[in-house]
């Protein structure tokens, strides 16, 4: 089979190439809708570091996304049913070992081509269906699976007291994270801590929330998630290891580019347990569409989706990378190629 692959080649410069993809025993999908990432777009900006862009490149970009079946030689899909594709590529390991971490693991549009095709053809274990969930939502499973993910993690590491969980960030992971734990964690308090205003007015759902430039001194929570990334890591990072009762967890979700100072004294004198989660697998992606289902959680999830128009052509392709930089929440966009 011919397919047409839209890969970066070098910051904001995007080529069609044709490829003759394997077909047998492969799930063939129509990709449908598709979101942006931070990711995806520090490599269409060219702000990754010039050695990791001559590594990475050429490569299609986009790791979030649902299609529909086209053709399953396997019998696990029907045609036409809506399933959401997972990126991760299982590595080899212990079973203790998640497969996102595991030896040899790999990640589409990450040093392989991500899901910017005019089709994608994936093994069953690759693909799960969504059917159910709104299309322009279930662009974000990938999204909200990260979150099931570190939910996961969290709840085999962390002590019991769960009374009182805060998450540092105000952004998409945030927000998202807050209604996934609103689900998994029914019975805890959500404490959000932020910058911006319009942001933290979303989270509505929490019991509290707290400008990170006026956290009361006396505030206490017994676990926290750490959403800021990027240059807030550091100083979210320290508002936890403040505030934290004794033998908490921090599980680290941002992603930074530089070295991060941990002021590891404080660390060590409360106990603390410091988790780094990333990315996520086949069960998270299993568990984050059943939440997904929920029609409460559909409707909070729109609030952080901004609806570009439709993909037909490498302009347009440019025109949604450009436009995601203009919008705080997530792009999605309809994949008509």
């Amino acid at each position: 089979m011919i397919n047409s692959i839209y890969q970066l080649v070098a910051p904001r410069t995007v080529l069609v190439k044709f490829e003759d993809v394997q077909s047998e025993g492969k799930v063939i999908v129509r990709p449908r809708y598709m979101a942006v990432c931070h990711a995806d777009q520090r490599y269409f900006q060219g702000r990754r570091d010039p050695a990791v862009m001559r590594k990475k490149l050429p490569m299609a970009l986009i790791h979030e996304c649902m299609g529909e079946v086209l053709h399953d030689p396997t019998g696990v899909f029907m045609p036409g049913e809506h399933v959401a594709l997972i990126p991760n590529v299982a590595g080899r390991g212990p079973e203790y070992i998640y497969e996102n971490y595991a030896e040899g693991s790999g990640f589409l549009s990450s040093g392989r081509d991500g899901f910017m095709r005019e089709f994608v053809n994936l093994d069953p274990d690759r693909v799960v269906s969504c059917e159910g969930v709104d299309p322009q939502v279930a662009a974000i499973t990938e999204f909200v699976s990260v979150t099931t993910h570190a939910y996961e993690r969290f709840d085999c590491i962390a002590h019991d007291k769960r009374d009182r969980i805060a998450i540092i960030g105000d952004g998409s992971l945030a927000y998202t994270l807050a209604c996934t734990l609103s689900v998994l964690a029914p019975k805890s308090e959500l404490i959000v801590i932020g910058r911006n205003a319009e942001k933290l007015a979303l989270f509505s759902f929490a019991s509290e929330r707290y400008y990170s430039d006026s956290v009361p001194s006396d505030l206490t929570f017994d676990h926290a998630f750490e959403c800021a990334g990027g240059e807030g890591s550091a100083e979210a990072i320290d508002c936890v290891i403040a505030h934290v009762a004794p033998q908490g967890t921090l599980m680290l979700m941002g992603v930074s580019e530089h070295p991060v100072p941990v002021y590891t004294r404080n660390v060590l004198e409360k106990g603390m347990t410091v988790v780094g989660c990333s990315r996520s697998g086949r069960a998270d992606f299993e568990r984050a569409v059943g939440i997904m289902r929920t029609g409460d959680i559909q409707n909070r999830l729109r609030q952080i989706i901004h609806v570009d128009n439709s993909v037909r052509n490498v302009k347009d392709i440019k025109r949604v990378f450009s436009t995601d930089l203009q919008t705080p929440f997530k792009t999605v966009f309809e994949w008509g190629v």
